[in-house]
């Protein structure tokens, strides 16, 4: 299988601070990829380098095998890469359905007048809607963003960062700040994107990441401490003294 993200001894410092410390991973096409780290682990940092928010100090990112090191964020994004945050930054006074189209006409080429009559745009519009209806968010779709529940307000940036039509999807927290309730229902929507997206995720809560991904980096101290299937994760020793404690036994 092929390797969808790479890095090579990817390292940032920050003053004599390093919090990326020579990280090299591979995460394959269509993998569920998980990273999980205490708080200070590096797992943000990891994410911000692997889309160009910030520029390692040393080492090699790689996009589907292209060295993308020194590309911008928007380059990437036209690679097919997209992220979300670890807090939404939404329209909140346009409806679902609008930001989506927004969104679409960005990817087209034609965001900077998308807020032409519907009519010039329907194409992009019907492509809103049907991701929208793909992620079971059409009946929401009129909703103007601020008038949702939190959940359906994260549910809907990964909307919108699918409309850029990544190949990979990185999601920082995308449970952070969500009911219980609401998030099992995030990420069983989540579970059901097709493999064709790559997903890489960081999440705090195990239960939700122990369920989703088929693959766990482990981070600590900015260095990747291991790497494995869930199960082995949660048999290794090492893990359960940084970071997991006894949440895994049983």
């Amino acid at each position: 299988m092929s390797a969808a993200l790479q890095t090579r001894n990817l390292c940032k410092k920050f003053g004599g601070f390093s919090a990326a410390r020579d990280v090299t991973l591979t995460i394959e096409q269509g993998a569920r990829h998980a990273l999980i780290g205490p708080n200070g682990a590096g797992k943000t940092t990891l994410v911000n380098l692997l889309t160009g928010f910030l520029e390692p100090t040393s080492g090699e990112v790689f996009l589907k095998g292209e060295n993308v090191t020194r590309l911008a964020q928007h380059q990437r994004v036209k690679r097919g890469l997209a992220r979300t945050f670890q807090i939404n930054s939404l329209f909140a006074d346009m409806t679902v359905l609008e930001s989506m189209t927004l969104a679409v006409c960005e990817r087209l080429g034609f965001g900077w007048h998308w807020w032409r009559p519907v009519g010039d745009h329907a194409a992009a519009v019907d492509e809103a809607a049907t991701l929208l209806a793909s992620l079971r968010l059409a009946d929401v779709a009129n909703e103007k963003t601020r008038n949702l529940a939190y959940g359906k307000q994260r549910l809907i940036e990964i909307a919108l960062a699918l409309a850029a039509g990544p190949q990979v999807l990185l999601l920082d927290e995308p449970a952070a700040g969500v009911p219980t309730s609401e998030s099992r229902e995030l990420f069983e929507t989540i579970a059901r994107l097709p493999r064709e997206v790559t997903i890489v995720l960081i999440e705090h809560d195990m239960d939700l990441v122990f369920r989703f991904a088929d693959r766990i980096s482990v981070l600590v101290n900015g260095a990747l401490l291991t790497e494995n299937t869930p199960q082995e994760i949660a048999r290794d020793k090492r893990v359960k003294e940084v970071y997991l404690g006894e949440a895994l036994d049983g």
